[in-house]
């Protein structure tokens, strides 16, 4: 269900409660949580999800993002997230948000357009909504 798309990031589709273990197995040391609160009626809710990762020793970071876009704030809230010793878990409802995100977040760290679209591609996921604003993000640098 984990998909890993660098050495130290992995995206996910909603998880619950009891994928934290998987999780710690995986030694992930943070996970972040893309997805709004009452997206839909199936959803594990964040404070769940939150305390589990507590419990299990793992930080928790809620970054929603909406079908609206990104924002700078979350783009920057991302880089913040991923910077971390130890592997990230970012979900949302496919894994398809944080996906862009994190692409945007690396972007913004300079990485080269090409090589995110080809990791994100490794995962299973596409990132050509974004590839423009990847190309200026990574070309502002």
């Amino acid at each position: 269900m984990f998909r890993q798309i660098t050495e130290t990031v992995f995206a996910s589709p909603q998880i619950d409660v009891a994928m934290i273990a998987e999780a710690k197995a995986l030694g992930i040391v943070r996970i972040v949580n893309n997805r709004p609160e009452g997206e839909s009626e199936d959803q594990t809710p964040g404070d769940a999800i939150a305390a589990a990762a507590r419990e299990a020793g793992i930080d928790y970071v809620a970054i929603p993002v909406t079908h609206a876009g990104f924002s700078q704030a979350q783009v920057d809230a991302m880089e913040q997230a991923l910077d971390v010793e130890g592997p990230v878990l970012a979900y949302c409802r496919s894994g398809t948000r944080s996906t862009l995100l994190w692409a945007l977040a690396r972007a913004k760290a300079g990485d080269s357009p090409a090589v995110i679209a080809s990791k994100a591609a490794g995962a299973g996921y596409d990132v050509s909504p974004v590839r423009q604003l990847i190309e200026m993000l990574s070309a502002g640098r």
